[in-house]
């Protein structure tokens, strides 16, 4: 990359300090241009910045990193500026006059990757830890910065090559003293490899949910306490209560922290038959939230039949003013909200609690892994047929490999950079 792009690494907007960034082969003279010339690297310095008339613009600590060793891996500095609007924009005139562009989004940590200082996994969790909301939202992604998910792939793909080792020589050397079953010997090894991706696989749930958020569905029929229950557990009326049957036509959502953990929940149109179209579609998306939930309540008021419950649907008894059921729950009086919310409190902290840290927090990581298991079960469903040839199977060995590194950006990344990185906040 040979142009210098630069950005305000903090929020727009008045602040005591405002950074700005800058990386690019031309970072040394830009600095030289604003009055900042000769840094020591990895050393604030206090520097007149001016513009191109010699007036000043604004007295900054400035930090030059020098490439290699800079997060991007190219020359980098960091302008720490007072925070007024007036100061940030003549330095942002100033830079653009000097020729540089302003990055876009995510381009900086794109260049990282670019430039060997960060894979994709570790890419992917810098923008997680910037959107991290809960604590265990920002532990998961600082796991992943530091090379959690890297390593496990490291491994499986390390473990892959000494397979297909043994399958390429049972191709290129047929003739050669070696054991006739040199390419079943390969088996036992696919096997645990199977056996460890399927373990990710059934454990991929756990990194999602903490990444993106526990599902939770408030489901039922018409005025059984749906909205005034979502209200009170994120404790403040996002949702319209009235006493007319339909009022919640479309999905409302809100996210709230239980246990550490993100969560979002919505709150549902009645589920019932009706000819009002556009209440039939609220309806609609209501079952087509709830089928996605990872939890669902089913309200039903005490007076009312209580239908056979499904899985994953927990069962809510509602209004409990119309019946003497210390069971039920009561919004108004707040009877039974403590144990509810502590239950729910539970469910969400085991279904994101687990031994190890996850092989996948995102929908790509474990598409690449469904497609690894389909060409590893291949390849060994051609081994243990007699008359298959074990190049077949040291083709679908090598097209497992390239999903793994699909997932940490060795090969295959292009199609994704951009979908990847747009996704970044700008300036970083």
């Amino acid at each position: 990359m040979t142009d210098t792009i630069f950005a305000l690494a903090t929020p727009a907007g008045r602040g005591a300090v405002a950074v700005m960034r800058l990386s690019g082969p031309s970072t040394a003279e830009v600095l030289t241009s604003l009055g900042a010339p000769d840094l020591v690297p990895r050393r604030a310095s206090l520097c007149r910045l001016c513009d191109g008339n010699g007036q000043e613009i604004d007295q900054a600590l400035v930090l030059r990193f020098a490439a290699p060793h800079s997060f991007t891996g190219e020359d980098l500095a960091e302008l720490h500026l007072h925070g007024g609007r007036a100061v940030v924009e003549a330095v942002t005139e100033r830079l653009l006059e000097l020729g540089l562009r302003l990055a876009e989004p995510g381009e900086f940590t794109r260049r990282a990757f670019v430039n060997g200082k960060l894979d994709l996994t570790q890419a992917e969790a810098v923008a997680d830890l910037i959107e991290a909301e809960t604590l265990a939202q920002r532990n998961q992604a600082l796991r992943q910065l530091e090379g959690a998910l890297s390593r496990r792939y490291d491994d499986w793909r390390d473990r892959l090559i000494q397979v297909l080792a043994m399958l390429e020589a049972a191709v290129d050397f047929p003739d050669e003293e070696l054991p006739e079953d040199v390419a079943r010997r390969a088996l036992p090894d696919i096997d645990h490899l199977l056996a460890d991706i399927g373990q990710a696989l059934t454990d991929a749930q756990r990194g999602e949910r903490v990444r993106d958020g526990f599902r939770i569905a408030l489901t039922g029929a018409p005025n059984a306490g749906k909205s005034s229950l979502f209200n009170a557990l994120v404790g403040r009326d996002a949702a319209i209560v009235t006493p007319i049957a339909g009022t919640t036509r479309d999905i409302i959502e809100a996210s709230l922290v239980l246990g550490g953990r993100k969560v979002l929940i919505a709150d549902t149109a009645g589920l019932r038959d009706t000819d009002d179209v556009i209440e039939a579609e609220g309806v609609s998306r209501a079952r087509a939230w709830a089928a996605g939930a990872d939890l669902t309540l089913l309200l039903v008021p005490v007076d009312e039949a209580a239908p056979d419950q499904i899985d994953q649907t927990w069962l809510i008894r509602t209004k409990a003013d119309l019946a003497d059921d210390p069971s039920a729950l009561s919004v108004t009086t707040g009877q039974g909200m403590d144990a509810l919310r502590q239950r729910i409190t539970d469910a969400v902290i085991e279904a994101t609690t687990g031994d190890d840290f996850p092989a996948a927090t995102q929908a790509r990581h474990r598409h690449r892994l469904v497609e690894a298991q389909a060409h590893l079960r291949r390849a060994r469903d051609t081994l243990t047929d007699d008359s298959a040839a074990p190049e077949l199977a040291a083709e679908d060995v090598r097209l497992a490999i390239r999903a793994l590194e699909a997932i940490t950006g060795r090969v295959d990344v292009e199609s994704i950079l951009d979908v990847i990185f747009s996704s970044f906040c700008i300036g970083k």
